[in-house]
């Protein structure tokens, strides 16, 4: 019997793999036996087959890394991510518009079999809450349209872009589920907590630091290593999830249970 987690002959795309939860993903599906490509802003130093430089927020570098994609992908992780830092625009371009754009365009080149796994964030829980303005975003047709909407939301909606791109991410996940399983794909995403990478000090200016440290203390006191969300994403994308679809995967040391049952004390929070 065939191993189900095993990638062998499988082509595989990722985005954001040159550092993080994406350069820890490309190794474990490489040593999965998955074919790795790798869009990203910066050179990937690692087993990936190829490697095409793209920017994630700007429709006409995705567009052109798209026409260099060749033959069929059997799994798409769209991994590629920005902190609120950057400014409400340009993370609802990486973080969701372009997310979007680039799985959309993949889908008829994906055969039956094939998975689609998104990073999306805790930070993006909130979404009961605006799910009619993002099921309204969903409905616009491309990254221009989708774009323009953000644009004329308000600054209450979007904030500075990170928590309601991740939202977005998460509905988007479960909104496509339906029709994309009856064509034989699955679309799944992971939630993590805060993670250890280079970005985290301007998370930590974006969100606060006392944020951070409360969301880390309130579970398992320590931030979490890329390498710890890498083989959630790589089970989600493999033959052995073939049931799974439309699924939120929380990888935060149970923080979301906690909250959702009452246990979390927010007055950590306070001052």
């Amino acid at each position: 019997m065939s191993d189900p987690f095993r990638y062998d002959g499988r082509r595989v795309l990722l985005t954001g793999g040159s550092s993080g939860v994406g350069a820890a993903t490309v190794r474990l599906l490489t040593d999965a036996g998955a074919e790795v490509h790798v869009i990203d802003v910066k050179p990937v130093e690692g087993p990936a087959a190829s490697f095409i430089e793209a920017d994630m927020g700007d429709l006409a570098s995705v567009d052109a890394a798209l026409a260099k994609v060749e033959g069929p992908i059997h799994g798409l992780f769209n991994i590629a991510g920005i902190p609120g830092t950057r400014g409400a625009s340009s993370v609802m371009k990486v973080n969701f518009l372009g997310l979007r754009h680039l799985t959309e365009s993949l889908l008829d080149r994906m055969p039956e079999g094939s998975a689609v796994v998104n990073v999306a964030s805790i930070a993006g829980g909130g979404w009961p809450g605006h799910l009619t303005q993002i099921q309204e975003l969903l409905a616009t047709d491309g990254f221009a349209n989708g774009l323009a909407w953000c644009e004329a939301q308000s600054e209450d909606l979007i904030g500075d872009g990170y928590g309601f791109s991740k939202e977005c991410v998460q509905v988007y996940t479960m909104q496509r589920a339906k029709e994309l399983i009856q064509r034989g794909i699955r679309i799944n995403s992971i939630c993590p907590g805060p993670i250890e990478t280079g970005i985290m000090p301007e998370f930590k200016a974006s969100m606060g630091v006392k944020t951070i440290e409360w969301t880390v203390n309130e579970v398992i006191g320590r931030l979490s290593q890329p390498e710890e969300h890498a083989p959630a994403l790589v089970f989600l994308g493999s033959p052995g999830a073939s049931y799974i679809s439309g699924h939120n995967l929380a990888t935060d040391a149970g923080f979301t249970g906690a909250m959702t049952t009452g246990q979390i004390d927010f007055s950590g929070l306070a001052g």
